[in-house]
């Protein structure tokens, strides 16, 4: 139950992330890529809500697995990340690279712990 759960998530994670990226990448003349970069911070956030949820909450296996597990999975993307920020530095655009590295992993990481503390908020 748990594998179909995880893979009902992902199937709406993923398409989820590529319509999300097309819009916010198509509103962005820039070579930065705003789309991976806000789905990745937004998809941080939402798994630690749906942890904190989980740990603090009424929150069941069943809620981390098809939303954690499954759609932010799905909906998140470290490949796409990787192969992105290569793409800029093959492009030359390193100080885009470096910005990029670096603010998604701050931003990740705040985001994840802006989540679990509004699970907090609202569970204790």
């Amino acid at each position: 139950m748990t594998l179909l759960l995880v893979m009902l998530g992902a199937a709406i994670g993923a398409p989820s992330r590529w319509l999300l990226d097309q819009k916010i990448q198509g509103a962005h003349d820039s070579v930065f890529p705003w789309g991976t970069f806000t789905i990745n911070v937004t998809g941080s956030l939402l798994l630690g809500i749906i942890l904190g949820t989980v740990e603090l909450g009424p929150g069941t296996a069943q809620l981390a697995a098809i939303a954690g597990t499954g759609f932010c999975g799905g909906f998140t993307t470290f490949s796409t990340f990787g192969f992105e920020t290569i793409r800029l530095v093959e492009d030359g655009s390193t100080l885009e690279s470096s910005l990029n590295i670096a603010a998604s992993l701050a931003a990740g990481m705040l985001a994840a712990f802006a989540g679990w503390g509004i699970a907090q908020l609202i569970w204790t």
